[in-house]
């Protein structure tokens, strides 16, 4: 399935805001299926809707959706999610600071979620 890129990150903002506390985070894996992609750069579609959708909650100041969404290989967003935040001012520039940073921004999703 295509879909263009704005209707794909409404989609995803859907599924992330409509996901029960304890089903977060999901994958890009996950939501790639959830969202009913298919091959192939399935991930990378993922990764594209995530970016526009970090564009919005930043400029909107809201905390950003997309720290929901977690690499398959650990607990933390892949390298284009940190790069990003970086560049909106949303993390620090210093990598060592990314992990706290990126879990008190998924604390702030998940307060205002409640």
């Amino acid at each position: 399935m295509t879909l263009p890129e704005a209707e794909m990150a409404l989609r995803l903002r859907e599924l992330l805001e409509g996901l029960p506390d304890e089903a977060v985070p999901i994958t890009y894996q996950q939501a790639a299926e959830a969202l009913g992609l298919t091959p192939p750069r399935t991930i990378q579609r993922v990764a594209l809707a995530l970016e526009a959708l970090m564009r919005e909650d930043a400029a909107a100041g809201r905390p950003l959706i997309a720290a929901l969404v977690v690499s398959r290989r650990g607990d933390l967003p892949r390298q284009g999610f940190f790069d990003l935040a970086v560049e909106l001012g949303r993390l620090p520039a210093d990598p060592a600071h990314h992990a706290a940073a990126y879990r008190a921004e998924l604390t702030r999703v998940m307060e205002e979620r409640a």
